[in-house]
């Protein structure tokens, strides 16, 4: 069996990675669609968020206002207050699932897509607050670590395409995007120093063409890997 990280930043196009390596074989879990389910209504996460942040991050539905919410992590400098609630119950489950797939496929491949394997202070198993042990933590939860790469501009403006599918976007909201996707990445550990402690980066800056090559190359030293 083989567990691997696949991460990247803000617009480096991991997903699309992701959804090619799943097309090939591997079990891809996505931290976000983890998380998004570890946030509905009735759900440990959910309430936890609602106690910490307030009655303002709730919709009259009584799901979460995430656009509110992350203005309030990003925009006032508190995304670890957010992190610590969200971080370790999503990584808790991604063991868990990855357990359940493995009990029926040895050799199964399970790849949790995440942005901040590195950035996150949580893991299975806790350290003490010394480099080796915040090294040790996403160590222990992956056997390979694989890094989505591309220039800074090309990430902000597949942000600011993504963030505006569908509507006809001013120049001012373009602006807003881009300083948005800028401040995102200011908190994201810089690609240069993830790549140090990656053992496979895909570079995702031309076309799509190029990262599935990339990805087909890779894929049978995975699989043996895993064998």
């Amino acid at each position: 069996m083989l567990r691997v990280g696949l991460t990247g930043g803000l617009g480096s196009g991991k997903s699309t990675a992701a959804r090619l390596f799943a097309a090939l074989g591997a079990h891809v879990l996505q931290s976000d669609a983890i998380g998004r389910e570890m946030m509905e209504p009735g759900e440990t996460v959910h309430a936890a968020i609602v106690d910490h942040f307030g009655k303002g991050v709730v919709q009259p539905d009584g799901r979460l206002d995430r656009v509110t919410l992350a203005k309030i992590a990003f925009d006032h400098g508190r995304v670890e207050e957010l992190n610590a609630i969200v971080h370790p119950a999503v990584i808790a489950r991604q063991a868990e699932l990855s357990e359940a797939i493995f009990r029926k496929d040895r050799r199964a491949i399970v790849m949790v897509e995440s942005a901040l394997i590195f950035e996150t202070k949580y893991g299975e198993t806790k350290y003490g607050e010394t480099k080796h042990g915040e090294r040790a933590r996403w160590h222990n939860r992956f056997d390979r670590v694989i890094l989505v790469t591309a220039p800074e501009e090309v990430k902000i403006a597949r942000f600011v395409a993504r963030s505006a599918a569908g509507e006809s976007i001013t120049a001012e909201r373009r602006e807003k995007l881009e300083a948005e996707a800028r401040l995102r990445l200011a908190q994201q550990i810089p690609d240069e120093q993830k790549s140090a402690l990656c053992d496979y980066v895909l570079t995702n800056g031309g076309p799509l063409s190029e990262l599935e090559w990339q990805v087909d190359q890779l894929w049978p030293i995975l699989k043996a890997a895993a064998e």
